[in-house]
């Protein structure tokens, strides 16, 4: 599979900093897939998808977009990528429906207006100013702007955040359905919901280093306990057993209790993500 990007020992120094904020990063982004890019505040998440998407330049190291040298991309690299960032950037007294006109605008290829716009609930309010809109209708009409020109390559910072479960899932479905198509997705988010539901590969990003890069089933199996923990009711009361899952198939004392218990739960030693962003950064998600 051709890589959309492949990133080689990157650095950067802003102007006025006196040290690295990106520190020799190596890793590829692979066509058709949704990487994300996870650490704490200020690891250099935001500043390598600046660096991506053309907006910063100076850095050294090499980075090539679908085989051809990132820095001799001419505008038309514009036209090929879709960028979602963090903080929504509309204009408020424009209406969303106008705001989505004058961005498309921009673009030879573009997407259906309506089409998006109705995806994600906001059609119906299209002739509203955006300064009256809700956060979280911002950040909805933020992922319609991304996908004005039919990326060919979608980046996207936070892109749930602010959401409520239904929207959020909707934003979700389209991203996968986005993929399923052929799209590449750069993802950088703390919701580890999203990683877990969206991502093919994930690296950890800490002070301008990468630390693991893995697939999250991988590294679930990596950092959790092989054992299974079954909860069952006995004498109007809840109990747990724990049981090793390595030979699980041959513990009579496991079968037993299934067989003689009420069981509530059964579940498995997997590690969630959250404990995961944690061990492998040292910090928490904020």
């Amino acid at each position: 599979m051709q890589n959309a990007f492949t990133i080689d020992n990157l650095t950067y120094k802003y102007p006025t900093a006196k040290a690295d904020v990106i520190k020799g990063i190596t890793f590829d982004v692979r066509q058709g897939e949704i990487f994300g890019l996870l650490g704490p505040s200020g690891a250099g998440k935001s500043t390598t998808q600046k660096i991506l998407t053309k907006l910063l330049d100076g850095y050294n190291g090499m980075i090539s977009y679908f085989d051809k040298d990132l820095k001799k991309q001419t505008n038309a690299f514009y036209e090929e990528i879709g960028v979602g960032f963090e903080m929504p950037v509309h204009f408020g007294k424009l209406t969303a429906i106008e705001n989505m006109n004058y961005f498309s605008s921009f673009y030879k290829n573009k997407a259906n207006i309506r089409e998006l716009m109705e995806r994600v609930g906001l059609w119906e309010h299209r002739n509203i100013k955006v300064i009256e809109y809700s956060k979280g209708m911002k950040v909805r009409l933020n992922f319609v702007r991304s996908m004005l020109n039919n990326p060919k390559v979608l980046f996207l910072d936070e892109v749930t955040n602010g959401l409520d479960p239904k929207n959020a899932k909707i934003i979700k479905d389209m991203i996968a359905e986005y993929k399923q198509n052929g799209g590449t997705v750069f993802l950088t988010t703390h919701l580890m919901n999203d990683v877990e539901q969206l991502c093919d590969r994930i690296a950890f990003c800490v002070e301008g280093t990468l630390g693991e890069t893995s697939t999250p089933r991988d590294l679930k199996l990596k950092y959790g306990k092989r054992e299974v923990k079954v909860e069952y009711h006995e004498n109007g009361a809840t109990e747990a057993r724990t049981f090793e899952l390595d030979g699980i198939g041959d513990n009579d004392e496991f079968h037993s209790l299934l067989k003689a218990k009420k069981i509530e739960t059964i579940h498995s030693g997997e590690t969630s993500m959250e404990d995961i962003f944690i061990i492998v950064t040292g910090v928490g998600l904020k």
